[in-house]
């Protein structure tokens, strides 16, 4: 996430149009160069030890869920329309913590995941790899409906949030009854990920790079709220947070496998590091660039200091009922909580295009 969570994989971008290249991720042809202990589970420590949840929000609840225990914030009316709000990096679930109450009071069902290596989501095995590729999220999404016996769900993302919502939407439609996405379609696709970006687009992925060596996990490990704090700044730049709400969202990076998620994941989308076999099925398929044929709902800050392509490099993978908002006013990349009435409100909208 931050900055690399929200633009258009390189892949999507070379089909789409070579004009909105300068938005998207850098990657290298290269391969096995992860650390062998880098995936090892560290020992939990207690769940939710600095996590707290105000009631106005929602409240904080756990289930098992494919390979996780994972802590989920639910509002709402348990009767009522679901919908799925999925959080990036550097962020948590606090990026809907105004957009929740908004879409509760409108007698939705409102569940707010955790993504893996945050907050109190834990992994059940110490055995499983601390992975961080865009199939395994997935596979979360899927996997903790599946545990809430929720059959179809408005899904809805920023960031790495919008890519793993963009996913399901193309993937597992029969799930998922409309979409709501910033920064449009960002399946990411390593082999286009091979090709280079010119250098001042390269520029804009540098913390991908960092994270490519072991200097930069570590650097990491040491500093991640300074580090994401950073991010914050870079990515939302006219963004007035206040200490308070930072600190809400830097205590869910205090989890025993974030920094092993978060760089992997960077790792991943690089070719520097292996995804998981099982997920090989479900990579193929995302690669394939898949069209997206639910009800859709893409959105746009005037301020956004990520990487990210602009709408028209995007419009043709959406087949079905669609409508693309574009917001000013300073807003930056971390739309849902910058602008939490507008991102409900297309919640509301995207059922009724």
């Amino acid at each position: 996430m931050g900055r690399a969570g929200t633009a258009l994989p390189r892949r999507q971008f070379l089909r789409l149009g070579a004009a909105t290249a300068a938005a998207t991720a850098a990657s290298l042809p290269l391969s096995g160069l992860l650390p062998a202990g880098a995936w090892a589970a560290p020992a939990p420590s207690a769940d939710g030890a600095s996590i707290a949840i105000a009631p106005a929000f929602g409240t904080l609840k756990h289930i098992d869920a494919g390979d996780l225990r994972v802590g989920y914030v639910e509002a709402g009316p348990a009767d009522g329309p679901p919908v799925l709000l999925l959080h990036g990096w550097p962020y948590d679930v606090h990026t809907y913590e105004a957009v929740a109450p908004l879409l509760a009071a409108a007698g939705h069902r409102v569940i707010v995941p955790y993504a893996r290596g945050y907050g109190t989501t834990r992994f059940l095995s110490a055995d499983t790899p601390r992975n961080g590729q865009q199939g395994a999220l997935a596979r979360d999404a899927i996997a903790l409906l599946d545990a809430l016996r929720i059959p179809k769900a408005i899904v809805a993302g920023c960031d790495w949030g919008a890519r793993t919502a963009g996913i399901l939407a193309a993937l597992w439609p029969e799930r998922c009854r409309a979409l709501v996405a910033v920064s449009g379609y960002l399946l990411v696709d390593r082999k286009v990920n091979e090709q280079p970006l010119p250098p001042a687009a390269e520029l804009q992925w540098w913390y991908q790079y960092y994270f490519a060596t072991e200097r930069g996990r570590l650097g990491y490990e040491k500093y991640r709220v300074e580090f994401s704090k950073q991010i914050w700044q870079l990515a939302s730049p006219q963004w007035r947070f206040d200490d308070a709400t930072f600190a809400r969202s830097a205590a869910a990076f205090d989890n025993p496998d974030h920094v092993a998620i978060v760089v992997h994941n960077y790792r991943w989308r690089l070719g520097l590091a292996d995804g998981e076999s099982r997920f090989d099925t479900v990579e193929a398929r995302i690669g394939a660039a898949p069209d997206i044929t639910i009800p859709a709902i893409t959105l746009e800050g005037d301020a956004n200091g990520a990487p990210h392509p602009a709408p028209s490099a995007y419009r043709r993978k959406f087949k079905g009922r669609y409508a693309h908002r574009d917001l000013t006013g300073g807003i930056g990349h971390n739309l849902p909580q910058e602008a939490p009435e507008a991102f409900a409100q297309a919640i509301l909208d995207v059922v009724r295009l």
